[in-house]
């Protein structure tokens, strides 16, 4: 599959004084903070739920560090959003951004020296089936494109993606998904078609012995394409593990049987990795830890840790496909974005994060194991390298969602300092991959405070 990295992991130049961090100053949102949000906020709209729920304004960032505009420092356990996998202004990566920027901003589609070695890098580290590369600046513009090759590729139309998934918010990655905006009209787009997929803690199908029946599921996945679309399906598209979903890790061997199903039927796996790639699962891709193949893969986010830059990836067998569905764009691949995701590559190579990551993955396991049996909020707790996930229950037999208390942990923890992501009743975790222990451990002592708190406060 991919080449194993050739550094080692050293925390010397991200230690942090932890009797600084994190530090606040002022009660955030601080008045700073509320001034710029509601001078800002009064033209720009669309703002996401976090920042609704804790509308504080950053100042400057470094490492795995956020200072906002009163001062108040604090621990990134989001990664801005799953971006920033190598912490903040990580100075490879800055530097790099600046040499081009200062040298050529944009060629179009033309080659550059740094386009080359990125594409031969790339090459090199991902599964070694994957050949062709596109770049864009944006998930969603790298999924419409990933459906564009699917479909050239099988000469049929149809997909098949799964409830709870998230690929973007374009029409044809929206369709891919929930659609609950009049914006987009009635319906998704036609031959977009949904089904379930196996969630270990609320499981559909079981055997037994009460344990999640993954044949189910690819049974009904068989049935259902033959009874529920018109015959013309060209690709299964997922997430490897949901991220806005909450953080669901689907059973180890499930995507090796729906790689049986896909090679049954002749169609495509796509695996959207955006938000799971580069490094952010312990793996340069996440489906390497399912040891399964993928004809379309798409990275994002960390990739360049934090530049807008994208990638379509596929299989070698279907590279010359990408030629014929009008694949280049304005922005991608322009020399900026070539140094950013080429640094970012060599920062996890020449550091060892794949292994720190894993490690980080391996404490934070075990740091939430008795979790589920301390809380009576928590039902249940997943992580792979430096993505998480935390379920609030209202019930641990009925499994209700607790959205109240995913609120009230999320602006506790955020208050004594942590920066990190709600999603209703789910706490979600993406800590830079960079992070040292030490650091890791408070930002768990914040978020494990801060249940305590809300489990009291909510008894």
């Amino acid at each position: 599959m991919a080449t194993a990295t050739v550094g080692k992991y050293d925390p010397a130049g991200y230690q942090l004084d932890l009797n600084e961090w994190p530090k606040i100053v002022a009660a955030p949102p601080g008045p700073k903070s509320r001034e710029c949000h509601d001078r800002t906020s009064k033209y720009m709209k669309g703002f996401s739920g976090q920042v609704k729920l804790f509308p504080v304004a950053f100042e400057s960032g470094s490492g795995c560090t956020l200072t906002d505009l009163d001062g108040n420092q604090y621990i990134d356990f989001s990664s801005g959003i799953y971006v920033t996998n190598l912490g903040h202004c990580h100075p490879k990566v800055t530097e790099a951004v600046q040499y081009w920027a200062g040298k050529l901003m944009n060629a179009h589609d033309f080659s550059t020296t740094i386009k080359m070695e990125l594409m031969e890098k790339m090459a090199e580290v991902l599964p070694s089936n994957l050949k062709g590369f596109q770049l864009y600046d944006s998930g969603t513009t790298a999924v419409e494109a990933g459906l564009r090759v699917a479909r050239a590729a099988t000469g049929k139309h149809e997909f098949i993606s799964c409830f709870m998934d998230f690929h973007g918010k374009s029409y044809g990655s929206v369709s891919l998904a929930q659609i609950r905006s009049s914006c987009y009209g009635p319906t998704r787009a036609p031959g977009f078609h949904m089904v379930p997929r196996p969630d270990p803690y609320r499981p559909i199908w079981t055997k037994a012995d009460g344990e999640i029946d993954t044949d189910a599921y690819i049974t009904f996945f068989e049935q259902y394409m033959n009874e529920g679309t018109a015959g013309q399906v060209c690709a299964f598209v997922l997430e490897p593990i949901q991220g806005w979903g909450g953080s669901i890790f689907p059973p180890d061997d499930f995507f090796p049987k729906l790689r049986q199903l896909c090679d049954k039927h002749g169609l495509l796996l796509f695996a959207d990795e955006v938000l799971t790639g580069t490094g952010r699962t312990g793996k340069w891709t996440a489906m390497e830890h399912y040891n399964t193949r993928t004809d379309i893969t798409t990275l994002g986010k960390g990739f360049g840790n934090g530049f807008p830059v994208t990638a379509l990836c596929v299989d070698e067998n279907i590279a010359d496909v990408v030629d014929s569905v009008s694949a280049s764009t304005s922005y991608g691949g322009n020399p900026m974005a070539c140094g950013a995701a080429l640094a970012s590559i060599e920062v996890i190579e020449e550091e060892g994060l794949l292994e720190h990551a894993t490690a980080l993955g391996d404490y934070f396991n075990d740091r939430m194991a008795d979790w589920t049996g301390k809380y009576d909020i928590v039902g249940h707790t997943r992580c792979k390298g430096c993505l998480m996930g935390v379920e609030l229950v209202k019930d641990k037999e009925t499994k209700e969602p607790f959205a109240e208390a995913g609120k009230l942990v999320y602006q506790k923890a955020f208050a004594k300092g942590l920066a990190w992501i709600p999603a209703g009743h789910i706490l979600r975790m993406s800590p830079p991959i960079i992070m040292p222990f030490e650091v890791a451990k408070k930002a768990m002592d914040i978020i494990e405070e801060s249940i305590a708190e809300v489990q009291k406060e909510l008894a």
